[in-house]
């Protein structure tokens, strides 16, 4: 089933100008206001998430595309869902130090690293820094939506020693 999407306000204003400029000292893009990372706290296992905040910088129908491009900001101590869907993602670290837990791996990222993340593939963000972690993170407009991962892999990543601090 595709996700929904609707533009922000914030972001048709925002781009009446085709540009939208970035202000370093506050880290932000002028006039593109955060988002809530989802609409619900998960209630299904592993879907909880903490600190997530979501911009917003392309979508349809105010960039005449099939994509969104987002930027992901985790504050320290956040962290996303545990999910998996069909989408891919190919996430580039803008800011900060942060971790992704991918299938049975986790990576350490950093500014201007490029991450892959296969279909159907268990992951989850993480900032276990004291600073923020962001990254852009481009995907299809119509997509499915994530959910949890299966009980197999949920085990597996539960009694996984380098996955196990990431399952919960």
């Amino acid at each position: 089933m595709a996700m929904p999407h609707q533009a922000p306000g914030s972001l048709a204003t925002a781009l009446a100008g085709l540009k939208v400029s970035f202000d370093p000292q506050h880290f932000r893009w002028r006039g593109v206001e955060a988002q809530a990372y989802k609409f619900a706290l998960g209630d299904q296992r592993g879907m909880g998430w903490r600190d997530v905040s979501r911009f917003t910088l392309a979508c349809p129908p105010v960039v005449p595309s099939r994509f969104e491009l987002r930027y992901f900001e985790l504050a320290a101590g956040g962290y996303s869902s545990l999910e998996q869907h069909g989408h891919v993602h190919c996430i580039v670290v803008l800011r900060g130090r942060g971790k992704a837990l991918v299938a049975e791996e986790i990576i350490a990222l950093e500014p201007l690293d490029v991450l892959y993340v296969p279909p159907r593939t268990p992951h989850r963000w993480i900032n276990d820094s004291d600073e923020p972690f962001g990254f852009l993170c481009p995907v299809d407009a119509q997509r499915d939506s994530p959910g949890p991962v299966d009980d197999a892999a949920w085990e597996r990543l539960r009694t996984h020693d380098p996955t196990a601090p990431y399952v919960f």
